[in-house]
């Protein structure tokens, strides 16, 4: 009679869990942590990383740290307690990430970085990012061709604490320095925000009204800044931005901004997840930890090919 009842209970309570809903494993899941979306650079980043997950079987956690390391610390704590496989990581700076991507390691969790290096080598298992230098370089060239070899121009620069924003900046002077007639007469930081560009733009064009053409470290800013110009009546001034946004193109095609450089967003977070998935598996991703991918220039020949930060054929 005992055995009998026994067996009842087991049936029930095996009944009961069959009737559960079935949760992903923890072991299943994947953790992808950028910038905020209200960029579409940052939001084709998530995009690109999230459906490849999920193409390859995973669950995923989408993240936003705002470029605030404090927040960007909180959200390591959130995908370390849920024991995520694997972290997908546009970072908040590149000294103040080094210490969670070694807390993620210290864990048992790897992560894998895109668009922006950190600091220190040997804690992320991948940093793959864009060859921002080779970039601005390409960026750089449209620009001084644009604008005849001569003439004042201004640089809007990104956030100080992204290693990118400096890269950039190097990248064009080394080109741009080389013609005596070039003269830049503002450099100022608008920290890759749109609104910040825009004023920042309209007291650098109140103090030099003959400015000829402003070159922009991101589309974001590009885009603040061309508005702004438009808004003075001043679309006569050339622009050259950073990225390829769709945003830009559009511009591009109207008449309005006249280049950008293509960084790779949405393939770049793809080939970081798919890394991620062979390192889970085969303890290796098979390539070296710092990967550059080369950029392309966007102008009037080619920005109809452009869709979410790819160019088609």
């Amino acid at each position: 009679m005992k055995i009998h009842r026994r067996l009842i209970l087991t049936a029930t309570a095996a009944a009961m869990f069959a009737a559960m809903p079935v949760m992903a494993s923890a072991a299943d899941l994947i953790a992808i942590i950028t910038p905020s979306h209200d960029n579409p650079f940052f939001k084709a980043e998530a995009e690109g990383a999230k459906a490849k997950a999920e193409e390859l079987g995973y669950d995923t956690l989408v993240l936003v740290h705002d470029d605030d390391p404090n927040k960007q610390s909180e959200l390591f704590d959130t995908a370390i307690a849920r024991g995520a496989k694997a972290i997908i990581l546009d970072n908040a700076g590149a000294d103040a990430s080094v210490a969670v991507v070694k807390r993620a390691k210290e864990a048992g969790i790897p992560s894998f970085l895109i668009d922006r290096e950190i600091t220190e080598s040997g804690i992320a298992v991948s940093q793959i990012v864009s060859n921002n230098y080779q970039g601005a370089q390409l960026g750089a060239e449209e620009f001084v061709k644009l604008m005849g070899e001569k003439g004042k121009y201004a640089e809007l620069v990104g956030k100080e604490s992204d290693t990118n924003a400096g890269i950039r900046s190097s990248g064009y002077h080394d080109i741009i320095d080389q013609y005596p007639d070039m003269e830049m007469v503002a450099q100022q930081s608008a920290n890759w925000s749109q609104t910040e560009a825009f004023e920042k733009m309209e007291s650098i064009l109140q103090a030099n009204p003959d400015i000829k053409g402003v070159i922009s470290g991101n589309d974001t800013m590009a885009m603040g800044a061309w508005a702004a110009l438009k808004a003075a009546g001043r679309d006569d001034v050339i622009v050259v931005g950073f990225d390829g946004s769709n945003d830009v193109r559009d511009s591009i095609l109207e008449g309005g901004i006249k280049a950008t450089v293509l960084q790779p967003a949405y393939r770049q977070a793809q080939l970081a997840v798919e890394q991620a998935d062979q390192y889970i598996n085969t303890g290796s991703t098979g390539q070296p930890e710092k990967q550059l991918m080369d950029c392309v220039l966007i102008n009037a020949d080619n920005a109809g090919n452009l869709e979410t930060f790819a160019l088609t054929n």
